[in-house]
């Protein structure tokens, strides 16, 4: 009696796979030197399959449903095997059960910055990352390509190739989707559809669906950001450039007279605004108007005294060392001066 339940032992009547854990892609049924019972069954959920393999050979494949493991549901492993129609005895084979549902919330970014080809700046570099979902689509291939022969096959242990291929085909999305650099995260979704359609190739070389790709955030280099925002600016001023550099010049004066001369300061802003030139002429012409207003509009009290008038020489001399007076503004102050010191 002990020994006819040792031999019952070794034939497995039911197969099946519970999915005892999140994130497994296969998994190998235990077989443990048991043999398939004739007549046996086979469990396959919804979102599962099984694949028999026979002697590193794909023989069957088998979607969600009980089957009963006899000749006519394994056409091709009795093929192989040579058995004869009456499929008496019993076979071994490795089960493979596969998960089909959705692996969601997968995640993919750039480590470091990615160089990328763009129409307006040439060479630029980018930073990105969002999520993707995916599926095995073809069990066979992801076992022959991927899984092969290990026990169990998890979604982190396919985490680095997965992000690899997003990453890869990342300047192949922006080529495709024509969209400018600048404006890649005003156009997120283009951009996630762009490299969806990119990466999908890849995915189903090793049988798996790349089913959605999405953008959360991309991130520009600080010089880029830079002039962005400068283009923001512009929009919310109407495009008018006079009224720009007027503001701009507006914010700089504080600052100089904060400085102390220090002119490098102020250079430093301008060519950071990428409008040095125009600024620098803005400032003239401000301070200009404002020289002048002092002479006219609200001239101050009469300088009188040597002292003072020798006082306000000195003063000009500051103002045209710091480069604020030009040699004609100052020599035609001066001469007025040296006048009412005569």
């Amino acid at each position: 009696m002990a020994l006819m339940d040792f031999i019952k032992k070794q034939f497995i009547d039911v197969i099946q796979w519970t999915e005892d854990g999140d994130g497994v892609l296969a998994w190998r049924f235990p077989m443990s030197g048991m043999e398939i019972q004739n007549g046996g069954q086979l469990v396959v959920r919804e979102s599962q399959v099984a694949v028999f393999v026979n002697e590193g050979q794909v023989a069957d494949v088998f979607g969600p449903g009980t089957h009963k493991l006899t000749t006519q549901t394994l056409p091709v492993l009795t093929y192989l095997k040579n058995w004869d129609k009456l499929f008496e005895s019993p076979f071994k084979s490795d089960v493979y059960f596969f998960s089909t549902r959705q692996q969601i919330d997968q995640r993919w970014g750039t480590s470091q910055p990615v160089a990328i080809r763009d129409k307006d700046f040439g060479a630029v570099r980018l930073r990105a990352f969002g999520n993707y979902a995916y599926r095995i689509l073809d069990p066979k291939v992801f076992h022959s390509q991927i899984s092969g022969t290990r026990e169990r096959y998890t979604v982190q242990d396919l985490d680095g190739q997965l992000r690899g291929l997003m990453l890869q085909h990342i300047s192949d999305a922006v080529a495709s989707s024509g969209t400018p650099f600048l404006d890649l995260a005003a156009n997120q979704v283009e951009f996630a559809a762009a490299l969806k359609n990119a990466t999908a190739e890849s995915f189903s070389a090793i049988g798996l669906e790349l089913i959605s790709v999405t953008m959360q955030n991309v991130s520009l280099p600080e010089e880029l950001q830079k002039i962005l925002d400068q283009r923001i600016g512009m929009g919310i001023i109407g495009q008018n450039m006079g009224q720009f550099m007027q503001y701009q010049a507006a914010q700089a004066l504080p600052e100089m007279a904060k400085g102390g001369g220090d002119g490098g300061g102020i250079a430093g802003q301008a060519v950071g605004l990428g409008a040095g030139v125009a600024l620098g002429q803005t400032l003239a012409q401000t301070l200009g108007q404002g020289l002048a207003g002092v002479g006219t509009a609200a001239p101050a009290p009469a300088a009188s005294k040597p002292e003072d008038i020798v006082s306000l020489l000195e003063k000009l001399g500051d103002l045209k060392a710091k480069g604020i007076l030009t040699d004609e503004e100052f020599a035609a102050k001066k001469a007025d001066l040296l006048k009412k010191l005569g």
